[in-house]
């Protein structure tokens, strides 16, 4: 994870999420569409999987990976499940892959600085990925379609 410890990690964590909810939907213009799951795929590089996991009126919440063989079952990382605040324009990872959820990892809610951290650390990921991912220039489609 992240090595970059901002001085006001609280406001930055904010700006970030912020910023990752800009960026999911410049990857994903359509993904407040998308009810179960969508494929983005791209030249020379592994499909970019998006899986709907809860909808509300005012939340989202995804899963996004790659897979980097045939099968779908194997190695699919960094698997980032993602809760997005759409009435708040934000984007907050939960979890990714190799680390438990936030409320599993703390569960003395005294540690409020501890939790900032693993939180920044995490959204802080997320922004490198899909920074990554924009400039590959994935473009999405529904799961079956391609598999039609």
């Amino acid at each position: 994870m992240s090595l970059v410890q901002p001085v006001n990690t609280s406001f930055c964590l904010e700006k970030l999420c912020e910023s990752n909810y800009q960026k999911l939907f410049k990857l994903i213009p359509n993904l407040r569409s998308f009810d179960k799951s969508a494929i983005g795929l791209t030249q020379n590089k592994p499909a970019l999987y998006l899986d709907v996991l809860e909808r509300n009126p005012y939340t989202l919440t995804i899963e996004l990976t790659h897979c980097f063989n045939q099968q779908r079952s194997e190695l699919v990382v960094p698997a980032v499940r993602i809760r997005i605040y759409l009435d708040a324009q934000l984007a907050e990872v939960i979890r990714d892959n190799d680390r438990p959820n936030v409320d599993q990892v703390y569960q003395d809610r005294g540690n409020l600085v501890e939790i900032r951290d693993y939180k920044w650390r995490l959204n802080y990921f997320l922004q490198k990925w899909l920074d990554h991912c924009l400039k590959t220039e994935y473009r999405f489609q529904l799961a079956e379609a391609v598999q039609a």
